[in-house]
């Protein structure tokens, strides 16, 4: 009967015990279960602007949708203004546990924001920092810049090519110096042009700095790294080729050669997978290449010769297996060495120190 009694004892203890660790539990991740399995996404525009802010939305959709998670978004959050500070915090008292700044600058303007809410998973786009609650998440959009590259490089006849940018940041300067490497590998004679629209999104300064570049170094192939397609339909509308970025433009001509592209399903896929699976931000940086499908050319035009095609399916096959886009001897447009023979430019370098360019790249401005 002692025996009996004392076992009840101990069984009561213990349930007791159970109780108090599951409330504990509760308390700390709210009593919602979904709590743990809410997404905030910050944009810098809208959801629908055919562009690059709409393909972020899509991406991370078909992701949380895929993975059974709640989807909180925050639109039209303009960087440099504050209001991204704001946004992060709204998200925090909506109890989301997982935050995607999908611009480049936000990491940086609320990186204090980010270190006070250690209990949430950051990523941030092409971010130049990270910390043990903050990854640096991008694709490896330089291959596939310059495979663009390799196709401005052999469709030229004036040997002057046209690139219109927001701005002279890391990321950007990346995909320039791909680009103009890949034209050089293929056309040691053609200068690519590079002119800056000082925004992500200004119609205004796109079609002014695509005219400009077309109409004052005779460019006969345009590129761009905007949120969407301004230069690419100014430079259809005056019979010029380009190359679109982000994602594919609709409604142009054969003149429409490709567009580096990405698939943010697919790249979103596999981060919103670790913070379900209890293991976000693993690593600094998580950086995708051409062979996961995160990025790739769109299909080429009729326009692109056999020749041409023949180059680029060379190029991308190695790609594939290895990346020697930064190796070997590379100088920049003032002569000075930046990689020897045997070397390779490091992912940080090619992340956080990108403040020049390659040979062949000259700046644009009045």
């Amino acid at each position: 009967m002692k025996n009996s009694f004392a076992l009840q004892k101990v069984l009561i203890v213990s349930a007791i015990a159970v109780a108090v660790a599951i409330v504990s539990v509760l308390l700390f991740i709210g009593f919602d279960s979904k709590a743990t399995l809410k997404v905030g996404l910050v944009l810098t525009g809208t959801t629908t602007d055919s562009g690059w802010n709409e393909s972020h939305y899509n991406g991370v959709v078909s992701a949380c949708k895929e993975l059974g998670t709640e989807l909180i978004v925050k639109e039209n959050i303009a960087e440099g203004t504050g209001d991204c500070e704001q946004a992060v915090h709204d998200l925090a008292k909506k109890g989301v546990k997982m935050i995607i700044l999908s611009s480049y600058s936000y990491p940086g303007e609320v990186k204090s924001v980010i270190e006070s809410y250690p209990h949430i998973a950051f990523y941030g786009i092409s971010s130049d920092y990270s910390s043990e609650n903050m990854t640096s998440y991008f694709g490896r959009m330089y291959q596939a810049r310059y495979l663009a590259g390799i196709i401005a490089g052999m469709q030229t006849k004036t040997n002057s090519i046209g690139y219109v940018a927001a701005m002279p940041n890391s990321e950007v300067n990346r995909g320039i110096n791909a680009f103009a490497l890949g034209v050089k590998s293929v056309n040691p004679d053609a200068t690519v042009y590079v002119r800056w629209s000082n925004s992500w999104d200004d119609d205004k300064s796109e079609i002014s700095c695509t005219e400009k570049l077309i109409n004052d170094k005779k460019a006969d192939v345009m590129t761009y790294h905007q949120n969407r397609h301004n230069v690419a339909i100014t430079a259809d509308k005056a019979g010029v080729f380009s190359i679109g970025y982000n994602q594919s433009a609709e409604g142009l001509s054969d003149k429409y050669l490709t567009a580096a592209v990405w698939d943010w399903e697919s790249l979103y896929y596999q981060i919103i997978r670790e913070y379900v699976q209890g293991k976000p931000n693993t690593v600094k940086q998580r950086w995708l290449a051409i062979s996961s499908g995160a990025v790739s050319l769109t299909q080429l035009s009729p326009a692109v010769s056999e020749e041409t095609v023949k180059a680029y399916n060379t190029a991308k096959n190695e790609l594939m297996s290895t990346d020697n886009i930064f190796a070997g001897v590379i100088y920049d447009n003032n002569g000075v060495k930046r990689c020897d023979s045997g070397e390779r430019l490091s992912d940080d370098t090619l992340l956080t120190a990108m403040d020049w360019y390659v040979d062949g790249v000259v700046i644009y401005e009045d």
